[in-house]
């Protein structure tokens, strides 16, 4: 059976070209396309795609509801399945007004890509976002051993993570250079670190304690003084694996080579709750929990604003919006307090009130 069309695949380089270079869309948001159209065709027999028709929809829609995921092995979950559909449905409309294709694909048969009312209002929906604490977090760090070079790497990625809430892809390409602890600042230069946007975005430690802040300071400590890592290596070297006397590959401390992705960041996560019996949480979470902390602690809006740009949000209501949200917890307490004197939400509403009044969503 083919496994490709030829001519797909010549359209399929064109629109690729279009997102990147046009539309400025990532390498990995246009990975998440060619999966999507992957699948798609795998479900017509990799048909042309000018045989596009209701049928060929309906058909894919239906492929996809028994589709299971790699890695879990499960169904798609419905937000999944939004999105990809989604994905077909914006290359199909582009695909329509470009020559060869406009007299064979009508717009009508691309609505036949639309999930139900119901099933969108299910993919969109969220429960309550489950958020690690300090607590656990510590507790993870305590769990894991120390006696190594990756250990105590290990170590420091998790407080790192913690202490600045910076998204992975960005820990995985940042530079000695980029950290002053003294300052206990770390100045994410777009042209060498992958920021979300290419935003440059100038981070302090955030004050999540004084243990957290110290693991980080003493393993820029390390990398310099003991082994002599110079302002171009990274924070975050990746495992030197040398061939062991079994003819195996085994690791054998770190060089100072940067990771090529997020990948093995999010593996050294997840081996480290999991050891420490605790739920796994993802490294993007630890971006809720300090938002958490800066709704807790800010006292007017200015306050808040600046956790935003420690973000790299522009305004506020980034920030509260996308992180955030009201817990359970605290909804309950509001609900049941309501009408009586309550300080704090005094003061959280004069901040959300500014955030509203100066603060245009991203």
């Amino acid at each position: 059976m083919t496994n490709y069309n030829p001519r797909n695949e010549r359209i399929k380089r064109e629109y690729f070209r279009l997102l990147k270079q046009a539309d400025q869309m990532s390498d990995a948001t246009i990975e998440g396309v060619r999966r999507a159209l992957l699948r798609f065709e795998e479900s017509t027999g990799f048909a042309d795609f000018s045989t596009f028709d209701s049928d060929q929809a309906i058909s894919f829609k239906t492929a996809l509801s028994k589709t299971k995921a790699e890695r879990s092995g499960k169904a798609l979950t419905p937000a999944t399945v939004l999105s990809t559909l989604r994905t077909i449905q914006t290359f199909f409309r582009w695909l329509a007004r470009e020559p060869g294709y406009k007299s064979k694909i009508k717009a009508n048969d691309i609505r036949y890509l639309n999930m139900s009312r119901k099933d969108v209002a299910i993919a969109t929906s969220s429960g309550p976002k489950r958020v690690p604490t300090l607590e656990q977090i510590r507790a993870v760090i305590a769990a894991m051993p120390a006696d190594t070079e990756i250990g105590m790497r290990n170590r420091a990625l998790i407080a790192f993570t913690i202490v600045t809430g910076m998204r992975d892809s960005a820990i995985a390409s940042l530079r000695l250079k980029h950290i002053d602890v003294h300052q206990q600042l770390v100045s994410q230069d777009p042209a060498e670190v992958n920021t979300k946007f290419s935003k440059r975005i100038e981070t302090f430690f955030a004050p999540v304690g004084d243990d957290l802040k110290q693991l980080v300071i003493d393993w820029v400590r390390y990398l310099r003084e003991v082994k002599l890592y110079g302002n171009d290596d990274p924070v975050f070297p990746r495992t030197l694996c040398v061939l062991g006397p079994d003819l195996c590959f085994k690791a054998d401390g770190l060089e100072p080579v940067a990771w090529s992705s997020a990948g093995p960041i999010r593996i050294i996560f997840k081996e480290a709750f999991e050891a420490a019996g605790i739920p796994y949480f993802p490294p993007h979470s630890f971006r809720s929990t300090l938002a958490i902390l800066a709704e807790k602690c800010s006292r007017n809006g200015e306050e808040m604003q600046a956790w935003a740009q420690n973000f790299g949000h522009t305004n506020a209501l980034t920030t509260f919006t996308s992180y955030g949200r009201i817990s359970l917890h605290r909804q309950g307490e509001i609900i049941r307090n309501a009408g009586t004197s309550d300080k704090k939400a005094d003061r959280l509403n004069v901040v959300y009130d500014y955030i509203m009044r100066t603060s245009a969503p991203e």
